[in-house]
């Protein structure tokens, strides 16, 4: 099954410790399993449960970080969906913690069950076609035909399943180096402003990025669904995309990312007529406002847009969980969809704003290693990251012991909608 055994040497040799967070830039080695937690709390009290009596089945792909973390949240929280969310975390070793998305899945499987619905947790490979046979084999006998799927995955290398190939994604410009100012860590974590110079993408890094990070993964697990017959009327599937700020568009819009971007916007349309013909359904793309996550923390001048953005919205910064609370009310039909002349579902229209964009636009400019600290709220994005692990949560005791080797969440015996 998809959960992860550990061996009883490891659970021997690491016991109840303090957690610190160490590690270089912005990656910490270990997760807090308290903080963590707390985080998944925290977004779970932000959404208002809808008056619903029908639970509707979702399968979430990338279920425990970033922006499928608040899908699944939000979605579990709004609408107590059930279903099956599929991810890929690393369990605890004698030397370290378990990753900060086992602890979020942890949190997030004892929700759903407090809230009288269920979500199974898979911990696997999602490119793989034994993990599409896995997950379905649980969707079949626990749920049945699938109302939803969201499809969120941010992955730095697939494993092509018909061809044997692996691929790696990377983060470049197309067509020249890209130079940009951007935000870095300091030894003691501080965020510095720096400018650094990528180079351009050669050789096939830009198939290869489009392959782990375009739509055939999506693809696969819609007609992997189809030829299961889960695909329930009416059945909507949703991928995840960004456009943002042309002061980042060359290394992401125009860049590798943005062709693989591009290939899973290709691939929406080609499922959608799809699925209207076979089932009344949709393929949607939702275009997401941008946020401090694992994955967009290491492209280049991600961070700097955002501390930016955060210092001109404040608090108005349209958070994941706020996004996708959204999105599950225009999936459901409870709000009107907002699209744009693509068809594309557009959460970003608050960020987008021509006011918005020509404040940040203007601190970008202006931005030195010596004001930096006056027109980025850096200390929002220095705790953003660190919150990422379970660190700088409010309310948790960084003092106090934690035993970080709790077990992945269990297949419940039984479950009835």
């Amino acid at each position: 099954m998809g959960y992860v055994t550990v061996p009883d040497t490891d659970r021997r040799l690491m016991t109840a410790r303090i957690i610190r967070p160490t590690g270089r830039g912005f990656l910490l080695l270990d997760a807090h399993p308290t903080g963590c937690a707390q985080v998944v709390a925290d977004m779970w009290s932000q959404v208002r449960a809808a008056d619903t009596q029908r639970r509707p089945v979702a399968l979430i792909i990338g279920s425990s970080a970033g922006y499928g973390l608040a899908a699944t949240i939000a979605g579990l929280a709004r609408y107590r969906i059930c279903g099956v969310g599929v991810c890929y975390e690393k369990s605890w070793s004698a030397r370290r913690t378990a990753t900060a998305g086992w602890y979020r899945t942890i949190e997030t499987s004892r929700m759903a069950a407090q809230a009288g619905t269920r979500m199974e947790f898979v911990n696997a490979d999602c490119f793989a076609d034994a993990t599409k046979v896995e997950v379905l084999d649980l969707v079949t006998q626990r749920f049945g035909p699938v109302d939803y799927l969201v499809y969120s995955v941010a992955a730095p290398r697939r494993t092509d399943p018909v061809s044997g190939i692996t691929y790696r994604s990377v983060i470049k410009p197309i067509g020249q180096p890209y130079r940009t100012k951007t935000l870095v860590f300091d030894d003691d974590g501080t965020p510095l402003l720096r400018e650094i110079e990528v180079p351009a993408a050669e050789g096939d890094d830009v198939e290869a990025t489009v392959k782990v990070m375009g739509g055939q993964d999506w693809a696969r697990w819609v007609a992997a669904m189809e030829e299961r017959d889960l695909v329930g009327p009416g059945f909507q599937t949703v991928a995840l995309s960004y456009i943002g700020s042309e002061l980042t568009s060359a290394i992401y819009r125009r860049g590798t990312i943005g062709a693989a971007k591009t290939h899973l916007e290709q691939t929406a349309t080609t499922l959608d007529a799809r699925l209207a013909d076979s089932c009344g359904g949709r393929a949607l793309i939702s275009v997401n406002g941008a946020a401090v996550t694992q994955s967009s923390t290491a492209i280049p001048g991600i961070a700097l847009y955002v501390g930016l953005l955060r210092a001109v919205m404040g608090a108005a910064m349209y958070s994941p969980i706020g996004q996708f609370t959204d999105l599950w009310d225009q999936l459901a039909g409870t709000e009107r969809m907002e699209l744009d002349d693509h068809g594309h579902i557009r959460l970003d229209r608050r960020e987008l704003a021509s006011d918005v964009q020509a404040d940040v636009t203007a601190r970008w400019r202006a931005a030195t290693p010596e004001n930096i600290a006056d027109i980025a709220d850096i200390d929002w994005f220095r705790n953003e990251v660190r919150r990422l692990y379970g660190f700088a949560v409010p309310g948790v005791d960084y003092d106090q012991e934690v035993d970080p080797r709790p077990p992945w969440p269990s297949i419940t015996p039984q479950f009835s909608r």
